[in-house]
């Protein structure tokens, strides 16, 4: 199943709520992605320009658009970035059909 890196940032409101009563949402994010038949292997909270990362496993595209769909539209989030990761296998394969690819730059 293909691999997909989240990022994520909250609004204060949401930082609000979660300071009156915590709560562990990584596990709302393990519900979500096995609604669809995946599988969270990650969910992280950082320093820096995002709030947090999720690193999730789903059946397919859509599967993972879904929820990322679902998620966004909750209005608890202010940014949330979605980004298929390819294993070093599928690189290699995108790397020899690249070669049979014949590219023309612009003007040229």
């Amino acid at each position: 199943m293909p691999l997909y890196l989240s990022k994520f940032s909250y609004t204060p409101e949401t930082w609000a709520r979660l300071i009156s009563k915590p709560e562990d949402r990584g596990r709302a994010a393990q519900e979500y992605i096995e609604s669809v038949g995946g599988k969270l292997h990650g969910f992280w909270y950082a320093f820096g320009s995002h709030d947090g990362y999720n690193l999730w496993e789903a059946p397919d595209n859509v599967s993972m658009a879904a929820v990322a769909l679902a998620i966004s539209g909750g209005g608890a989030l202010s940014s949330f970035e979605t980004t298929v990761l390819l294993t070093v296998e599928e690189t290699l394969e995108a790397l020899a059909k690249a070669e049979e690819i014949r590219y023309r730059p612009p003007g040229t």
